[in-house]
């Protein structure tokens, strides 16, 4: 059984691993030890309630209880945008006319903007290339919204997710190449190592001030803005089966799309329902996701439950998972 987990210090070496396969572009995940150990340390602190809200970063493991390895990771950011800007390019339209030639035209720009500030964001969704098929990347997408439908209130009212942007076969970025590298003068991975290990403060001081005329841009730029990267897709596709939409935001380097939707209309924080729980010697029922009723000691499985009235019935390995006994509370998205 599949079980999504908060993690620890101990994960750190998997959490490295996973890193490494992750590839460019993926921010959230770089390959440096002291930033990874610190995400840990600021989750485990986080679960236990041992830091303000707002400054709240929950990391969960995907763990395969059978063979006790570690198959996918995910975060829950509280809030972005409060000690250091949260920039994106907003993708505006600028009317252009002449009454004198009775001429009027439409330029698409990019302009700097720091919309999103205070917003929660849901993340850091990687699972081994393996692993990628039978619904385990789905548990573990699906299992930020289970912890954030326990206390609402620790998150904001907007949630938004950041996709990975376009990047060739050889590995190029073309909206780097040809927009953001003029500006920041470093290598990609260089740039996206310092987004992610230090205040930003460099983005702050070199970001462009003024719009961008996408026409301008050579086609092969042009074409990637607000592109998914190709094994983002299945991500983009679980986000809007929850509700999320395409804000008109990309991302300062890679021009991948920011999306978006309001914390209460998350299908699954929505649906979720609280029930209590009661041994079923043998698993039956329909297929649901699981989640314990406590940020603490969050757990989540997908395990046959059968639903009568205000009780889950679900079978004892699934409890065992869950770490919950037989009269606790516990979450249900069927």
């Amino acid at each position: 059984m599949l079980v999504v987990r908060p993690a620890g210090s101990a994960d750190f070496d998997t959490l490295m691993e996973l890193a490494v396969l992750s590839g460019r572009g993926f921010t959230s995940l770089p390959e440096d030890e002291p930033t990874l150990r610190a995400r840990l340390a600021l989750s485990e602190a986080s679960f236990q309630a041992g830091v303000a809200p707002p400054e709240a970063w929950y990391t969960l493991m995907l763990e395969d209880l059978e063979a006790g390895t570690i198959e996918g990771v995910a975060g829950v950011k509280a809030g972005v945008g409060l000690k250091r800007p949260h920039f994106s390019f907003r993708v505006v339209t600028l009317a252009q006319s002449s009454p004198t030639l009775e001429m009027r035209f439409d330029h698409s720009a990019l302009v700097l903007v720091n919309e999103c500030a205070g917003w929660s964001e849901v993340g850091s969704l990687f699972l081994r290339p393996e692993k990628r098929k039978g619904g385990a990347g789905r548990l573990l997408a699906q299992s930020r919204y289970m912890l954030i439908g326990i206390e609402p209130q620790r998150f904001a009212e907007m949630v938004l997710a950041e996709l990975r942007g376009w990047f060739d076969d050889d590995g190029r970025c073309p909206f780097w190449d040809h927009v953001a590298s003029k500006f920041f003068r470093l290598e990609f991975d260089q740039a996206d190592l310092m987004s992610a290990s230090t205040d930003g403060q460099f983005i702050l001081d070199l970001s462009p001030r003024h719009p961008i005329y996408t026409e301008l841009l050579p086609e092969s730029a042009r074409e990637v803005i607000g592109r998914v990267h190709r094994d983002g897709e299945a991500a983009r596709a679980m986000l809007e089966r929850e509700g999320f939409r395409y804000q008109g935001l990309i991302d300062l380097f890679d021009a991948g799309p920011t999306v978006a939707c309001p914390r209460d209309d998350i299908r699954t924080v929505r649906d979720a329902k609280r029930l209590r729980v009661k041994l079923g010697e043998d698993a039956f029922g329909e297929e649901a996701l699981v989640s314990t009723s406590a940020v603490a000691r969050f757990r989540a499985v997908r395990a046959p439950v059968l639903i009568d009235g205000e009780t889950a019935i679900l079978g004892r390995e699934a409890l065992a998972a869950l770490g919950v006994r037989d009269g606790d509370m516990v979450r249900v998205k069927a």
